[in-house]
């Protein structure tokens, strides 16, 4: 995973979507090509990590992983970002401006993507996020194949507070516009879920609970199925965990080899 070829990006633009969150789109270097659900290690000079008094916390590039959010298919490539307060990459991430530089490890990584699955064949197919876990899911559903070879695609988004439930018009807005290009489109059940508050359309316990008591199967018309059932994960480390251990007691199996029903990153 070496980051010495990495080559140079430009901040194009950044939106804050609360005080921990935020996301921003930069250049894409021509040549570079990923699979819809893949992460990129991005990389920042020593001269924009600097600590509180000042000094430079390092004296190289720091390189850390984010999962992409745009479509293979964009010109643009854009990330969705946490602040992690005393984190020495994010903790300056977050003061980017446009125009800012930024480097990229030309050569995506990871195995979340669609492809993966080869048994069972794709039918229904869960996308199950919490924060910015959200972001590989973004990539997939930019993605024209997406909408044609699923009948139903679930995406199942968890956030502690509302402020913090990040891209709900543009996913609206994918549903909308490739639903248009296609005659027969997948169905997506996009359900928003807020932990820490009570808020009107949104289901309120986290997702392992969720699953283990059917609300969530029952709030959207669908069953998991061993023989039809894709699930992806991405999120915080324990919903990944207890969520996995949910689905394989109701029959699920991991992904392993291109056969099975789960499929997690692991590059927290």
């Amino acid at each position: 995973m070496s980051d010495e070829k990495a080559v140079a990006l430009t901040v194009l633009s950044k939106t804050v979507w609360s005080d921990n969150l935020f996301s921003f789109t930069t250049t894409r270097p021509d040549g570079f090509r990923f699979e819809a659900g893949q992460f990129a290690r991005l990389g920042m000079n020593p001269s924009q990590l600097v600590a509180n008094q000042g000094k430079a916390i390092c004296d190289e590039r720091i390189f850390r992983a984010y999962s992409i959010a745009s479509s293979p298919y964009d010109e643009h490539l854009e990330f969705f970002s946490v602040v992690v307060p005393d984190g020495a990459f994010t903790s300056q991430l977050q003061h980017l401006q446009v125009g800012d530089p930024l480097y990229l490890n030309p050569e995506p990584f990871g195995f979340l993507t669609l492809s993966r699955y080869q048994e069972p064949s794709p039918n229904d197919l869960w996308l199950l996020a919490t924060g910015t876990g959200l972001a590989p899911f973004l990539s997939m559903l930019g993605d024209l194949d997406t909408w044609q070879n699923y009948t139903d695609i679930v995406l199942a988004y968890s956030a502690r507070t509302e402020t913090e439930l990040a891209y709900v018009d543009k996913i609206k807005a994918l549903h909308e516009q490739f639903a248009n290009l296609i005659d027969n489109p997948a169905r997506l059940h996009f359900v928003p879920i807020i932990t820490r508050q009570a808020v009107e359309g949104c289901l309120h316990h986290r997702i392992p609970a969720l699953i283990d008591s059917n609300q969530l199967q029952t709030h959207i018309g669908l069953t998991l199925n061993p023989a039809t059932s894709h699930v992806m994960l991405c999120g915080n480390p324990q919903m990944v965990d207890d969520t996995k251990e949910t689905l394989k007691n109701q029959g699920l199996t991991m992904n392993r080899r291109g056969v099975g029903n789960i499929a997690v990153e692991n590059y927290w």
